[in-house]
């Protein structure tokens, strides 16, 4: 399942008929954590193939994140251990409020390494000692009180909220978003304040440039739909 994961998100770059992602779990749960028959494998590898199985759930977490389309978790029944870091990777995560969360690594002796530059990204440093070191388990009022999603939501209300989001999206322009996308991580990442300042100056100048960028204008000031919005 990771590296169809892997695969998927890495394929989606490509597409230009994907606009949005949605990820979101079939059945009782969002991911109940890891397979129990992968877990008993696991007790017998050697550090090598710990570290061959742990760069792929890595490489897993980071397509995720550096996917180029928005993406949208959306969580119900439980989220524990390492599916953490599958919504905690995405643009934005939403969740019904009975969902149960828990980074319950501690508590069988390891930790939760592979996702925790994103648990990190979400709730800061010190929220993420408390759900890292305590392993305890927390519904979903509090997962949206410290930032892990971006909304909690009663079961009959969380597919309206997802819809209004998608909806949000499919109006705003595919480059745009994807080029947004860039921008925040490549501030959040990677650039200086000081290196920051050209770098976003040529963004912008090449964005307004662009064929998209021409067609947005253009249709504010001409009081018009722009072209990549679906007529309804």
């Amino acid at each position: 399942m990771i590296s169809e994961l892997i695969n998927c998100f890495e394929s989606i770059n490509g597409k230009e008929e994907v606009r949005v992602v949605l990820l979101r779990g079939k059945g009782k749960s969002f991911c109940a954590g890891a397979d129990l028959n992968w877990m008993k494998d696991v007790t017998s590898y050697g550090y090598e193939e710990n570290l061959k199985e742990s760069l792929r759930l890595s490489h897993c977490f980071y397509s995720i994140y550096t996917c180029n389309k928005p993406t949208v978790a959306v969580v119900h029944g439980a989220a524990i251990g390492g599916a953490n870091g599958l919504l905690a990777a995405c643009d934005m995560a939403f969740c019904e409020e009975n969902t149960t969360f828990s980074l319950s690594e501690v508590k069988i002796g390891v930790i939760p390494a592979c996702i925790s530059p994103y648990i990190l990204k979400r709730v800061g440093e010190f929220g993420a000692r408390e759900l890292m070191l305590t392993g305890r388990r927390i519904k979903g009022r509090e997962a949206e009180k410290i930032k892990l999603v971006n909304q909690s939501l009663p079961i009959d209300e969380l597919e309206k909220q997802v819809a209004s989001v998608v909806n949000l999206l499919l109006t705003s322009g595919p480059s745009a978003m994807s080029q947004c996308k860039k921008l925040i991580f490549d501030i959040s990442n990677t650039l200086s304040l000081e290196e920051a300042l050209e770098y976003t100056a040529r963004m912008i100048a090449e964005i307004r440039a662009s064929e998209e960028g021409q067609e947005g204008m253009q249709a504010f000031l001409e009081k018009r739909t722009p072209g990549w919005v679906k007529k309804q």
